[in-house]
């Protein structure tokens, strides 16, 4: 979008993007179509399959306001809307996988799209490998003549290593290899993918555009020569999300940047403040200029979020267990990008290559949108209590 030759600011990009008023009549924002059944004029145009709109499963208003906003966010060729953020990576990855396939999964990856190739993939005969993050153009030595897919994602959960994403496009794709991305954490406000060459761009958008924890969707993004599997795939498989749910993510978009921004500050004043905290062996956020990939992510970010973990010196399980219950603010749960904070433990004995080593138990910590002082003083108990046991 633009205004005189000169790119809107994306404050504002967010809060008109995706539908136009006066396309419903003025109002600001659009219908919440539910619908199963769309009629047709006549039996031409029914043949044909002519019009716009020709089921519920198929598109509708409310979701192209959404797809609408998140492409010109992604800078992509289309955009589907999915249930969960879950489907929105196992959905791409059916979409380019086929039996005999090999497909490299970053070893560092969100548990449940492990999990997922390794039943599901697995038994409709992927052969799958998981890489080092830190593979960078390394990656090259692991392409297979069947590799198909390279599967990223930076950060990494839990630990935060950050990948070199365009060395990984150049070898994947000199190899015929497609590349995607999880890029929940960044958000394309932060990171935007397609940009740097990668061909699938994925989001739980559950996680900041929704931003109060009550919804659950996901949003894949594909570039100009992967949008038409992308889609096709999505239709066959018939796993569209309610329109409701797609509103409130809408909805959500209006105010993700002051939001993400809010995050953004104070996710580093705390993570900052836990350097020097004696409890702490190591903070994991890689916008701290500590972080072993901090150039790394100077060099492709441009902000970064609100989740990061940390290490407890010397800490085993009953450390972590006890700095967790002795929380009053942070809740523990899964998930984040909601308003409120979050702290959950970090298990790493599902990974194969990027287990470490650490110095203690690692806890991951989602910033909300509370007083940090409040949070610091939280975060303090905590690590008292880590200490006593």
């Amino acid at each position: 979008m633009a205004t005189d030759g000169n790119e809107l600011g994306i404050n504002t990009r967010l809060a008109h993007s995706g539908n136009d008023p006066h396309d419903y009549f003025g109002f600001v924002n659009p219908p919440i179509v539910h619908a199963s059944t769309v009629l047709y004029p006549n039996a031409a145009t029914m043949a044909a399959r002519s019009q716009k709109y020709t089921y519920g499963t198929r598109g509708t208003p409310t979701t192209d306001a959404l797809a609408h906003a998140i492409d010109a966010l992604e800078g992509s060729a289309g955009t589907i809307i999915v249930p969960s953020g879950l489907a929105a990576v196992t959905i791409p990855l059916l979409a380019f996988l086929s039996a005999g396939d090999h497909v490299l999964i970053v070893d560092s990856v969100y548990h449940p799209t492990r999990n997922f190739a390794d039943t599901m993939l697995k038994r409709l005969g992927v052969a799958v490998e998981y890489y080092d993050p830190h593979a960078g153009a390394g990656i090259a030595r692991l392409i297979k003549p069947n590799t198909k897919v390279v599967f990223t994602e930076s950060p990494a959960s839990n630990t935060f290593e950050v990948q070199d994403i365009p060395a990984i496009v150049k070898a994947a794709h000199e190899a015929g290899a497609i590349v995607m991305m999880d890029n929940t954490w960044a958000t394309p406000l932060y990171f935007r993918p397609l940009d740097h060459g990668v061909d699938i761009s994925i989001h739980a958008a559950t996680k900041y555009p929704a931003g109060h924890s009550d919804v659950l969707l996901g949003t894949v993004s594909a570039n100009a020569d992967c949008w038409k599997q992308l889609s096709e795939t999505f239709y066959t498989m018939g796993c569209c999300a309610g329109p409701d749910e797609v509103y409130q993510v809408l909805r959500g978009l209006r105010t993700m940047g002051v939001r993400l921004d809010h995050h953004r500050k104070s996710a580093l004043a705390v993570a900052t403040w836990l350097e020097g905290q004696p409890g702490v062996a190591r903070v994991l956020h890689p916008a701290l200029p500590s972080h072993p990939d901090h150039a790394l992510w100077k060099r492709d970010f441009s902000g970064s979020s609100g989740i990061f973990s940390i290490v407890l010196k010397g800490g085993g399980q009953r450390q972590q267990h006890a700095f967790l219950d002795a929380l009053k603010i942070f809740g523990l749960g899964y998930s984040w990008g909601g308003y409120e904070s979050l702290a959950v433990p970090v298990f790493l004995g599902d990974r194969t290559v990027a287990k470490g080593p650490y110095d203690g138990a690692l806890i991951r910590l989602q910033i909300g949108l509370e007083d940090v002082e409040d949070l610091k003083a939280d975060i303090l108990r905590g690590l008292s209590a880590a200490a006593a046991a």
